[in-house]
């Protein structure tokens, strides 16, 4: 009996897919209302075991459960938009305005990134710190992109000690953020394609020059307007309570942003190297949910084990 509760509930926390705090409150008030049920079937002359199939069964389709449990308590609040959809705001800022001619301006925004992402990080994680745990990611890429300019041999030295770092850092982006919920990882990773996109479009060869900077000043609007878009997704899948759509939008939009960049690059970005793209992307859609099974922590070391009031007789604890 208690395994068979123990399992139910554990179904309900994969599925409803609640941050710490949340699941923690609706699990017990979930396991309080079965066990008073139980209670209820019990003295009217059930055994613990009809108790609590009868309970279960009037309750419905665990799936279907966890489902309504999931669109009850996913939409964010507009504060939580505002806070998630910030960075992004201001990258899109940084390229309308042309703010990043400004060397030190740049590095500032920068700092001001990663000091949010450490405060969210210490405090608890919250919801809104997942799309800035994307941009920790851009400085990762710059500075790698950065190595390949410095000559061959200190290239290739610098490389064997940022590659582990940059693996491990993008390790426990990606952990932490499907710990939470695979879609907030595809989230997170949504900018990697779109901004290397950019990159490939102003430096096909990978070389930086007049005509980079050239180009970046052509197409800083549509640069910014792709950073606007993403900051819309942000903010729709965070209001939206249907997790369905929320899967759907985002797959659908990232991959219209991508096909924006593509589009309006003018032919500087090739087929191969849009295919490729779209294989990152599709990637950042089709991992994060294999990955999921294996960072959920056990339900035990969330929330009490469940069972703690229901008295059950002697020789009736069965598994």
């Amino acid at each position: 009996m208690i395994q068979q509760l123990a399992e139910y509930l554990e179904t309900i926390r994969r599925g409803a897919k609640l941050a710490q705090d949340e699941e923690s409150e609706v699990l017990d008030e979930l396991e309080a209302h079965i066990e008073d049920t139980v209670e209820e079937l019990t003295a009217a002359g059930y055994s613990p075991d009809e108790a609590l199939t009868s309970c279960l069964n009037n309750l419905g389709s665990v799936k279907t459960l966890a489902r309504l449990i999931y669109e009850a308590h996913s939409q964010g609040s507009w504060r939580q938009v505002l806070m998630a959809c910030l960075p992004h705001l201001v990258f899109a800022l940084l390229f309308t305005l042309n703010w990043w001619q400004h060397v030190t301006g740049v590095i500032i925004l920068l700092g001001a990134t990663l000091s949010v992402i450490v405060y969210g990080w210490i405090h608890g994680k919250p919801n809104w710190i997942f799309s800035w745990l994307g941009f920790s990611l851009l400085p990762v890429l710059a500075f790698g992109i950065a190595l390949l300019y410095l000559p061959r041999y200190w290239s290739l030295a610098a490389f064997i000690l940022y590659f582990p770092l940059a693996s491990w850092w993008l390790f426990r982006v990606v952990i932490e953020t499907t710990r939470r919920d695979w879609i907030f990882a595809s989230m997170a990773l949504v900018p990697l394609p779109i901004a290397a996109g950019w990159f490939l479009a102003l430096s096909p060869d990978l070389s930086l020059s007049e005509v980079t900077l050239t180009r970046l000043e052509l197409y800083s609007p549509w640069i910014g307007l792709s950073f606007l878009i993403l900051a819309l997704i942000i903010a729709v899948i965070i209001r939206v309570r249907k997790r369905v759509v929320r899967i759907a939008f985002l797959i659908t939009s990232a991959l219209l942003t991508l096909t924006m960049v593509v589009y309006y690059t003018r032919g500087y970005v090739g087929t191969l190297t849009f295919v490729g793209l779209i294989l990152i992307m599709w990637g950042i859609f089709l991992i994060p949910p294999l990955v999921e099974r294996f960072v959920r922590k056990d339900y035990r070391s969330l929330w009490k084990p469940p069972s703690r009031r229901i008295e059950i007789p002697p020789g009736d604890n069965k598994p």
